[in-house]
């Protein structure tokens, strides 16, 4: 049987959160099956909790090479995965994310996705360069119901430029120039458990948006376990299971942090009396900390001139102390050459 604690160390293990992974920012990004990237700079946070000596132009430069790319993947939401990733889980997901576009009556998917491969083949565009273009073909259509479906429908990712999180609040996309062949759904599971197990069913399709799993899980030689509330839970054999009892570090999660999402019960690392305070009603999830693996407070960096500030807001009593040595690392790589300090939110 896992206790709590038994699948928070677990987890945090195989998100190289319980120790900093000793590799290339591609090795760690596969890992993790992807990073969510809803906006620049999470990823580059999130990679920096992960990976010893990570340096920003790691990743700008494995984005600019087409080794990491940034794309719509689990959940129909930006991601940061591997090239590889891309292409074998990108056509898995394809039926979840046309579920998604059908949301929107009376498109002719298939003649949009043909106008779109047509008009990118001749280069990268911005969606609001596109969907112009789009309403010449499909007069009196909706405009944002043409962009959504070619978002979901066509396989494309984000072109990075020379900005410091590697692109601009608008971006631009392009055709990925790469074939795509579906992975086996076993595979896509076995990855999944890699990073997030032990897991139910249920976890594994919270996380990847894909139904039915449970069948499918069930005819995989994966080890069966238990929880303290008598669920089964699933895991790859001979995966790290280092104890409930092993010390965990402070760590700082981004926004959209990939841990705090990946499960459908999320109380190995989030209590359910904290998740108001995180996932918020217009869908954002805040950044958060850990101490002793869970989650303790949130955090934001405040920013202006020559000040750097990174507010903690804790859930209960946290001493500042164990916080700050971490936060002051934090706030030299997102925020090098301002002047720093690690402070606590007024109540």
């Amino acid at each position: 049987m896992l206790t709590l604690r038994d699948l928070n160390r677990a987890t945090l293990a195989r998100q190289h959160l319980l120790d900093r992974h000793k590799g290339d920012v591609t090795d760690v990004v596969h890992r993790l099956v992807g990073l969510q990237a809803q906006e620049p700079r999470p990823p580059y946070l999130g990679v920096w909790s992960r990976l010893a000596g990570f340096e920003r132009d790691d990743l700008h430069a494995a984005l600019h090479a087409r080794t990491l790319v940034r794309a719509t993947m689990w959940r129909a939401t930006l991601h940061l995965v591997t090239a590889a990733d891309f292409a074998a889980f990108r056509p898995v997901l394809r039926p979840v994310l046309a579920a998604a576009a059908r949301r929107f009556d009376g498109i002719d998917f298939d003649a949009v996705v043909a106008a779109a491969d047509r008009l990118l083949a001749a280069g990268p565009m911005t969606f609001n360069e596109l969907r112009p273009r789009l309403l010449e073909e499909f007069p009196g259509a909706y405009d944002r119901a043409l962009g959504y479906a070619v978002r979901m429908l066509t396989p494309l990712i984000m072109v990075p430029t020379q900005d410091p999180w590697s692109f601009p609040r608008e971006s631009a996309f392009g055709l990925p120039g790469i074939p795509l062949e579906a992975a086996p759904v076993e595979t896509l599971i076995e990855r999944y458990l890699a990073a997030f197990g032990p897991a139910t069913p249920a976890d594994v399709q919270t996380w990847s948006g894909l139904p039915g799993l449970r069948k499918v899980m069930s005819g995989m030689e994966l080890e069966r376990l238990t929880d303290v509330d008598g669920r089964e839970l699933y895991d790859l054999p001979d995966a790290p299971r280092p104890g409930g009892d092993v010390p965990a570090p402070v760590r700082f999660l981004p926004d959209f942090d990939t841990l705090i999402l990946g499960h459908a019960d999320r109380t190995r690392v989030l209590a359910d009396e904290h998740k108001a305070r995180v996932a918020t009603k217009n869908l954002r999830v805040r950044a958060v900390y850990l101490v002793d693996g869970f989650a303790a407070g949130t955090w934001q960096i405040k920013r202006t001139a020559k000040r750097a500030r990174l507010i903690l807001s804790p859930f209960g009593s946290t001493p500042l102390e164990p916080l700050e040595e971490e936060g002051l690392r934090l706030l030299a790589f997102a925020e090098p050459g301002a002047s720093p300090s690690v402070e606590v939110a007024e109540p």
